[in-house]
C-alpha cells in the first residue's frame, strides 16, 4: 500500500514571528500547524461555521512537539499535516515544518471531538470521520 503524500502549506516567517534574536519563536510553530490544518480540513470540505452550529468542536488535546532546527526571519516553510490515527472521536496528526528539505520541527498533534455546551467527548461527524479516514 502506498502512503499518501501529506498536505503541504507554504508559509512564510515575518517579523512578528520572530524572537529578540531573529529566531520563530517556539510557541509559532504551533500556530503553523494549525494553519496548515485548517487549510487541510478546508480541502476535505470541513465548514467550520456548520460544524460549530451543531454543537461541537474540534480542539486540541495533546500535542508532542520536537524543534530540531531554527527557521529565520523570511525564510520560506513549508508545514505539512497528515492523518496518522483516527478513533471514533478524535484523530491524529503528524505535522511538519520544512525549510527546503531540512526539518526543523516535527509533532504529533491529537484533537478531539467534543461537545460545545459541556465539552464532554463526541462521535466526529460521519462525513469528516470518512472524509479523513480517506486521507489514511
Amino acid at each position: 500500500m502506498t502512503e499518501l503524500a501529506p498536505f503541504a502549506l507554504p508559509l512564510r516567517v515575518y517579523i512578528e514571528d520572530t524572537d529578540a534574536g531573529g529566531i520563530v519563536y517556539y510557541v509559532n510553530y504551533l500556530k503553523f500547524m494549525e494553519r496548515a490544518r485548517t487549510e487541510f480540513m478546508r480541502t476535505l470540505g470541513y465548514d467550520k461555521p456548520a460544524f460549530l452550529a451543531g454543537d461541537r468542536l474540534l480542539v486540541v488535546h495533546s500535542a508532542n512537539t520536537r524543534y530540531l532546527r531554527a527557521a529565520r526571519l523570511d525564510d520560506g516553510l513549508q508545514v505539512t499535516a497528515q492523518v496518522s490515527r483516527l478513533a471514533r472521536s478524535y484523530v491524529v496528526f503528524r505535522q511538519c515544518v520544512y525549510r527546503g528539505d531540512e526539518l526543523l520541527c516535527e509533532a504529533e498533534i491529537k484533537v478531539a471531538c467534543v461537545r460545545q455546551h459541556d465539552m464532554r467527548p463526541m462521535p466526529l461527524p460521519e462525513d469528516v470521520h470518512a472524509a479523513l479516514a480517506a486521507k489514511t
